[in-house]
């Protein structure tokens, strides 16, 4: 009896402990599947009586499983929110904070719609993250200075919005980032010497805002990957760096719309043999056309309209 009785002492607080485990663990499951089905629903709170098609008001219910809801993707395992696409839907309204809940979110996709208002800094928790695309929108207020959150983004777009205000140094910590979109923006100030530290860039689209300075010299240093850069109809000024030869993967160059008041062609373009177009029209560029510009013979498309430049270039392809 002894015995026994020293055996159920002993196990029981054992038992107790795994007991107490299990239902925090239901609990807490139990937890996060419901601020998951919160945070959508939040959502859909907010758009619809502008739902056109009455898709999320149909679909979205509280009866079935938000796994199966239009538009949202499950992780296999966990059975968490890890994919949200509902673009091109038409949807009018503002973007819930509750959407910062998501806490397994890994892609986000409300582009081609009609939401309005800011992005709210809740988004900050979403530190999964590797797709954000927020395109075509009426979205405003400042670039988001929480966006360097984003440790795991890889494809940043914020294309034709209303987003203002400067692009932070800070955006390099985002140090995973393959493909960045604001294009269309009101976006001001200097573009930051640190976004060509984003050694995994392939893609830099910034055309279309009102930012100002000079492109850094040292663009090319850390980017061998990139394959297009869009700097066109900003309010850039000083000279175009020689170094952008030296980005020997580039395919596309538009810095065509700016202010380049002084300088020239640089020669070193025509070391980029991937390139197949080249735009640095409406400027104020002067000089000859470099004839190592005929070197590049992937080229395809070529402008220098609307600058004081001499000369022609033909290439291969009979481009002049």
């Amino acid at each position: 009896m002894h015995t026994t009785m020293e055996t159920i002492i002993y196990h029981f607080p054992f038992g107790l402990l795994l007991l107490c485990i299990l239902s925090a663990s239901i609990a807490i499951s139990a937890t996060n599947i419901t601020t998951d089905q919160f945070a959508l629903l939040s959502l859909r709170a907010q758009i619809t009586t502008t739902d056109p098609h009455h898709i999320l008001a149909k679909n979205w219910s509280s009866g079935s499983s938000i796994c199966e809801w239009i538009g949202v993707t499950c992780g296999s395992r966990h059975r968490r929110v890890i994919g949200l696409n509902i673009s091109n839907m038409g949807l009018t309204g503002i973007i819930p904070p509750q959407l910062g809940n998501l806490s397994f979110l890994v892609s986000l996709d409300v582009s081609t719609n009609n939401f309005h208002g800011e992005v709210p800094h809740e988004f900050a928790g979403l530190h999964r993250l590797r797709v954000l695309n927020l395109d075509v929108n009426n979205l405003e207020g400042y670039f988001p200075p929480w966006i360097d959150s984003f440790h795991e983004l890889q494809y940043l777009t914020l294309r034709n919005n209303s987003f203002t205000g400067p692009i932070l140094p800070s955006i390099s910590n985002m140090s995973k980032l393959v493909t960045l979109r604001l294009s269309n923006n009101t976006l001001q100030g200097n573009i930051p010497k640190e976004l060509f530290n984003i050694s995994s860039l392939e893609i830099i689209d910034l055309k279309g805002n009102s930012l100002s300075g000079s492109i850094p010299d040292s663009v090319c240093d850390r980017l061998g990957s990139l394959i297009e850069l869009d700097l066109s109809f900003n309010q850039l000024n000083g000279h175009i760096p020689s170094s952008l030869g030296e980005c020997s993967q580039l395919q596309m160059l538009s810095l065509s719309g700016n202010h380049f008041i002084s300088g020239y062609i640089p020669k070193e373009l025509g070391n980029l043999k991937m390139l197949h177009s080249l735009d640095l029209a409406g400027n104020r560029l002067e000089g000859a056309i470099p004839k190592g510009i005929g070197n590049a013979t992937m080229l395809k498309s070529l402008n220098f309209d609307y600058n004081n430049i001499t000369g022609n270039c033909t290439s291969p392809f009979g481009l002049v």
